[in-house]
């Protein structure tokens, strides 16, 4: 995972979150890691892959949540610490989300 970026998508409810993520996946060559509840109703998802793809699927994923729900925020970070790389990958397992 090392030198791919990161791609970052937060929204209010679960189905924002859900449409952001199927269009991120479906737009660009990237990989979905993983999904945070934040609280609140808060909920970030993660895709990981080259720049462009990153860019160009966090664009497509801003759209959609917004289409459908509440966008919070969307950032690419393209080329992320290693020791950001370990605190995303040491968190939880993709699918489980925290507990509130």
């Amino acid at each position: 995972m090392q030198g791919q970026a990161v791609g970052l998508i937060e929204t209010r409810g679960y189905v924002g979150l859900v449409e952001a993520s199927d269009a991120m996946v479906k737009a660009a060559r990237v990989t979905l890691t993983r999904y945070e509840r934040i609280g609140s109703g808060y909920v970030t998802t993660l895709v990981r892959g080259d720049v462009g793809a990153v860019k160009a699927a966090v664009a497509a994923g801003t759209d959609a949540a917004k289409r459908v729900g509440e966008l919070v925020s969307a950032h690419v970070i393209p080329s992320p610490h290693p020791m950001l790389e370990s605190l995303l990958l040491a968190s939880t397992v993709p699918g489980e989300g925290n507990d509130e």
